[in-house]
């Protein structure tokens, strides 16, 4: 894989982050806006993505902005927001044409840089804020989206687990926000904290490609101005919440499928040496069809539809998911369990250690052949406040042992065991 430099410039409160690659024929340029967590301003900024990409000052409607996108042969704007460890994070994306590639065309990075700043900082608005008829179509889509949840029996079993496990700590909020408070939210209300937004959070813009970095710069700092003193608010230090006693939940609905989802404390973090050594861990107990979780409870006991892990490594937390027949509930569980204490037995081998090890390398290899999962690996050092280049991510994941494996597993706590039923079942000891 060819060595990836990214350097990187403070300036007049943006973090700007240049990567050159000839790899690819477009440039991808994703402003990355970084906030805590919290339950008065989640709801407000998960809606925002939404409004955002409705259209602009100059291109006031969805119709008018997919045509400049389509003059910008064929870019493509996206935006969304998730949760990274105690973070919400805004995401705005906008992949174009390199002019290098077009005859005759040399104004697209300008008008490409002008777009995506209007879309950031010149919206389109109205008398009481955002224009009306969007903010009220906006917030239909973003109800319809938190309904949804209630329909996907395993994002809905996600969310009460974490509802359960992180109760009084902010990564329990909901990332698509809350129906009460979309009901109470105004246009003005919204418009007053989008301008908050603006001047408060972290903003990171990366910009990927074959480019000319002075003109970029430029380019940037002209459209998207701020102060010094805007965003520049350090990130916090990744929590670390160790179990205070564990908990069994079990809900009751109108289920074919039970889905049994198990949350652990790893008490390591994106931040700790230990990390390469959880991401072993993790593919070698849930991670791939050759893991732990696959082998015993799907395939030896035929117990789960499906059974896999998942890390959130900015918050320290492992979540095993599996769907099981109602009837199944204690013997999966105590598989699962057994999965768990066969890792801290250090019951794997050094050959299943190593295929473990490639299989990971060549995910990550994949994501970075790809410019928005290459730019979304290297925004998690801003996210755990850690310098580590992709290179060094690599052999760090290659020099794990199994000792570190064995050590890293031992610190791992269950949680929470969640299980959502059918209102048929017997389940209890």
């Amino acid at each position: 894989m060819d060595t990836i430099q990214e350097k990187r410039l403070d300036e007049q409160g943006l973090k700007l982050h240049f990567i050159q690659t000839k790899k690819f024929k477009t440039i991808n340029i994703i402003v990355k806006l970084k906030s805590k967590l919290d339950k008065e301003t989640i709801t407000k900024r998960a809606l925002l993505p939404y409004i955002l990409k409705q259209g602009t000052k100059t291109y006031p409607d969805r119709s008018a902005l997919q045509l400049k996108l389509d003059d910008l042969y064929g870019a493509v704007l996206t935006a969304d927001g998730g949760k990274k460890g105690e973070n919400h994070i805004i995401s705005v994306r906008l992949e174009f044409a390199n002019e290098k590639f077009i005859p005759d065309a040399s104004n697209v990075m300008d008008e490409a840089v002008q777009l995506l700043s209007e879309v950031l900082f010149h919206p389109n608005t109205g008398a009481t804020g955002f224009d009306d008829a969007v903010f009220k179509r906006e917030v239909g889509t973003l109800k319809q989206k938190i309904s949804a949840i209630q329909d996907d029996k395993m994002s809905y079993a996600n969310m009460r687990l974490i509802d359960e496990m992180c109760k009084e700590e902010a990564y329990q909020l909901h990332v698509h926000g809350y129906e009460e408070d979309l009901n109470n939210l105004t246009n003005d209300d919204l418009f007053n904290y989008y301008q908050h937004m603006l001047e408060q959070d972290e903003m990171d813009i990366y910009v990927l490609g074959d480019f000319v970095e002075e003109k970029v710069k430029h380019l940037i700092m002209d459209t998207m101005q701020r102060t010094e003193q805007q965003g520049t608010k350090e990130a916090d230090p990744a929590a670390k919440n160790s179990v205070i006693e564990q908990n069994e939940i079990i809900e009751k609905q109108k289920v074919q499928q039970a889905k049994l989802h198990i949350g652990f404390r790893t008490n390591t973090t994106y931040q700790d040496e230990a990390y390469f050594a959880l991401q072993v861990f993790n593919g070698l107990f849930g991670g791939f069809p050759s893991s732990k979780l696959f082998i015993n409870v799907r395939e030896k006991n035929s117990l789960a539809y499906y059974a896999s892990s998942r890390l959130e490594s900015h918050k320290g937390l492992l979540f095993v998911f599996s769907g099981i027949a109602p009837d199944d509930f204690e013997k999966a569980r105590d598989i699962i369990r057994l999965q768990v204490q066969a890792m801290k037995d250090g019951d794997f081998t050094e050959q299943e250690l190593n295929e473990t090890k490639d299989l990971i390398v060549n995910q990550l290899k994949e994501t970075m052949d790809h410019p928005q999962g290459l730019i979304e690996i290297l925004y998690q050092q801003v996210i755990g406040n850690r310098q580590m280049t992709p290179t060094e991510l690599l052999e760090g994941i290659q020099n794990v042992t199994k000792d570190e494996v064995v050590h890293v597993a031992s610190k791992i706590e269950e949680d929470t065991v969640y299980l959502l039923t059918s209102e048929g079942g017997e389940q209890g000891e």
